[in-house]
């Protein structure tokens, strides 16, 4: 699903990526560990297109992202990747329901069936009684939950997860990596997750450890 091949990327001087490769299977999550300054957070914006590389490919169920100009680029991460991060960056003055349709609104969506998706993630993911709730209303771990619904609501093959359980307590951390466990067992999801929680690391099927800037294991 994922094929990232001899990536590197530099800012001045300072190499932050250096020949990095890395593939993932469909279904399969992998969790990327290393030190802070490692490269990971680096690695997974250039797999989801938020950067570019200096060097190197990145190719997403088959299509190669390089080879897309701005606007298809945009399309098409709208459609096939979703992203999840440390904060959950709803909008305050929208409900649940509000905040999980708008990529699915701008991705062309009609507001009925985006809906229908969209309660049936939060049923999913057992905040379907939250819907109609502010972020402010919500805890922690339920607004994290919203922003995953957030991130599945266009289908995506690939689920990107940037420290996602660094801003939750202990129970909610591992509520939150049990449930990508079942988006992989019930949806076939591909996930990659990066992680400073090494315990909650290993409950994925594989890790990946980055140390100055290569994988070393």
């Amino acid at each position: 699903m994922i094929e990232a091949n001899n990536i590197s990327k530099s800012y001045g001087s300072l190499a932050v990526l250096q020949d990095v490769s890395l593939n993932v299977a469909k279904g399969e999550i992998v969790a990327i560990v290393g030190a802070s300054g490692a490269g990971k957070t680096t690695l997974l914006q250039i797999i989801g297109t938020l950067d570019k590389a200096d060097s190197g490919s990145v190719v997403i169920n088959g299509r190669n992202t390089a080879a897309m100009n701005d606007k298809a680029l945009s399309l098409f991460r709208n459609k096939e990747i979703g992203f999840v991060y440390q904060f959950h960056h709803l909008l305050s003055e929208f409900t649940a329901l509000e905040n999980i349709i708008i990529p699915a609104l701008i991705g062309g969506t009609k507001r009925k069936d985006a809906q229908d998706r969209a309660m049936f993630l939060l049923d999913k993911l057992n905040v379907g009684n939250r819907a109609s709730h502010k972020p402010n209303e919500l805890s922690g771990g339920e607004q994290q939950r919203i922003a995953v619904a957030r991130a599945l609501i266009n289908s995506p093959s690939v689920l990107l997860a940037d420290e996602p359980s660094g801003n939750l307590d202990t129970h909610n951390a591992t509520e939150l990596h049990n449930l990508f466990l079942s988006l992989r067992d019930d949806f076939g999801q591909t996930i990659v997750i990066v992680t400073h929680n090494f315990q909650l690391a290993k409950m994925s099927d594989r890790t990946v450890t980055i140390k100055d800037g290569r994988i070393i294991s």
